[in-house]
């Protein structure tokens, strides 16, 4: 008997689908001690201190500031995250500079891409286990113990944002866990966000005195981020699939 001549009424009933995605639910909420989850313990945010959809995070970047040949912002990011900073296929890249040319004018951009942290993320609505969330506060996010490295996630990327872990992984940041056998991405540095400090990319560019990356809260007025994308025209890459993205970019 095959899935579709089951009836819905018998327990045996449960597609492999069904089950994967009720068992990563399950283990997603599996509570550690009250109110701590596996996720939370991982990334260090007191249970006490839930993300709140009240802050939306996001990252406007000044490809007029960002400067070509500069990797100040990639540098960061591997030595933040424990990534080798190799250019393999194998390797990680939660933030890479791309070089664009306006072939009408001629004009050029340095353009950091990184994850986009899309208000509807695509790379969500893929995923088999649940593993591929959203916070409450917008950061996108990956499980990493129920992720099965199925890579749906880095097939309906449209920003090609999402790495493999293809090797073991040694010499972790504590605060920052990776896998072999599980997709990752760049996550804003949410355990700095949860610390009350900057992504390490951000602080980065500004000790260089580029100061071509500004990071806030989107959902607050007064914040310098949403003073600037009220001023200043941005742009979000890919805007025509009206995923919402939290990195905006100005100059292009």
């Amino acid at each position: 008997m095959n899935e579709t001549d089951r009836s819905p009424d018998q327990p045996e009933a449960m597609s492999r689908r069904q089950f994967i995605g009720w068992g990563a639910a399950a283990v997603a909420g599996l509570a550690i001690a009250p109110g701590v989850t596996l996720f939370d313990l991982a990334h260090g945010r007191p249970a006490a201190e839930a993300a709140s959809d009240k802050v939306r995070w996001g990252m406007l970047i000044d490809t007029n500031l960002c400067g070509t040949g500069c990797n100040d912002c990639v540098t960061a990011c591997s030595r933040e995250n424990h990534l080798s900073g190799g250019l393999k296929p194998t390797d990680s890249q939660w933030i890479r500079k791309m070089e664009l040319k306006d072939l009408r004018s001629g004009k050029t951009h340095s353009l950091p891409m990184l994850c986009q942290h899309c208000e509807h993320p695509p790379c969500v609505d893929v995923c088999p286990t649940g593993a591929s969330f959203k916070r409450a506060d917008g950061i996108v996010l990956v499980d990493r113990h129920i992720c099965i490295g199925c890579r749906y996630c880095m097939m309906a990327c449209p920003y090609k944002a999402r790495s493999f872990v293809h090797e073991e992984v040694t010499g972790q940041n504590p605060d920052v866990p990776r896998g072999k056998g599980t997709v990752e991405s760049c996550t804003l540095c949410v355990h700095r966000i949860d610390r009350d400090r900057t992504p390490a990319c951000v602080e980065a560019c500004a000790a260089a005195g580029r100061n071509a990356m500004i990071f806030g809260d989107l959902n607050d007025p007064r914040s310098e981020i949403s003073k600037r994308i009220a001023t200043y025209t941005t742009t979000q890459v890919r805007a025509d699939l009206a995923l919402n993205t939290a990195v905006r970019y100005q100059g292009i």
